[in-house]
């Protein structure tokens, strides 16, 4: 079982010591996971605890003008961590009180007093504290005369190519889902709650499973092909999506996921579903009216089973 904190003052949530890493884990790629094993194996080898250090916001959001995309929401993030075995995760308030802490008394207050790390894993290039001014030098510093070592990993490459959640951005922001799916390991894809929504879907032909993202900005938008797990053990039922705002209808605040399953016929509302996505078809775009609209969802729809390799609609 995990035990998840949000402070960084508070007592010691790892008397018995810790490995520890810290990072902002967005999307969790091939790269996290190689040092969260990293870390789990060291915590068995030592007896203690396997902990995560993290921050949400991210830090990069905090100081951006405009919304940041991020490849996982904050739930998807503590459930990977989880499932790569961290007995501790510090989620960290990333706040302006965080932002002024001094790298030295991050690495007191936290690595030391909060998880009391007897070593801490990181990648080459970590920065932390108040501007940045924290590095690995100054943990090998520091843990030397704190009692604990200070660890790099190396950075993943496949290709040639470094592992990194802005790689990983810029294709799904590209289209490149395969490139996506080699750099995270796992193809990308977006869980959540359905809700009810105002059914017109379902008038118009196409009902559809509808996932709010909240204020969470992703890296795509428009129209895909998809392929959907269900909360009670189906994976992989091809659907077509869209994630974005709406232009036709009404256009939203903050963008919606709009699942259609193909031939498929039964309430989701309340259960969790995993939306896949396996290709982009289009942009969103607006249209003069409903006629043309379903007219371009039957050509989308089209397009989504000729890419999952499935038979058109009865009809078609």
């Amino acid at each position: 079982m995990t035990e998840v904190y949000r402070d960084v003052a508070g007592p010691c949530v790892a008397p018995g010591g810790s490995v520890v890493t810290v990072g902002a884990f967005d999307g969790l790629h091939r790269g996290h996971r190689a040092l969260l094993a990293r870390v789990r194996e060291r915590a068995d080898a030592l007896g203690v605890a396997a902990t995560a250090i993290s921050f949400e916001p991210l830090p990069r959001a905090f100081f951006s003008p405009v919304p940041v995309p991020r490849l996982a929401s904050v739930r998807e993030k503590l459930v990977g961590l989880r499932e790569a075995g961290m007995d501790r995760v510090l989620l960290l308030r990333f706040n302006a009180a965080l932002t002024a802490m001094t790298a030295e008394d991050f690495v007191r207050t936290v690595l030391v007093q909060r998880v009391a790390a007897r070593e801490v894993w990181v990648g080459g290039d970590f920065r932390f504290g108040h501007k940045r001014a924290g590095d690995f030098a100054l943990l090998e510093r520091m843990g030397a005369a704190l009692g604990f070592t200070a660890n790099a990993m190396p950075a993943q490459q496949i290709d040639g190519e470094q592992v990194s959640s802005s790689a990983i951005r810029k294709a799904l922001a590209d289209g490149q889902f395969a490139h996506a799916a080699r750099l995270l390991g796992r193809p990308f894809a977006i869980s959540g709650h359905v809700v009810e929504g105002e059914k017109l879907g379902r008038t118009l032909g196409y009902p559809t499973a509808n996932v709010p993202l909240g204020p969470r900005v992703t890296p795509l938008q428009g129209i895909f092909a998809v392929r959907v797990d269900l909360d009670d053990g189906r994976l992989g039922l091809p659907g077509v999506a869209s994630l974005g705002v709406r232009p036709t209808v009404n256009h939203l605040a903050q963008p919606l996921l709009e699942a259609h399953l193909f031939d498929f016929d039964e309430d989701l509302y309340g259960r969790r579903i995993r939306v896949e996505f396996v290709e982009h078809l289009r942009d969103e775009a607006k249209f003069d009216d409903l006629d043309a609209l379903v007219a371009q969802m039957d050509r989308d729809a089209a397009a989504a089973r000729a890419v999952l390799g499935i038979a058109p609609a009865e009809g078609a």
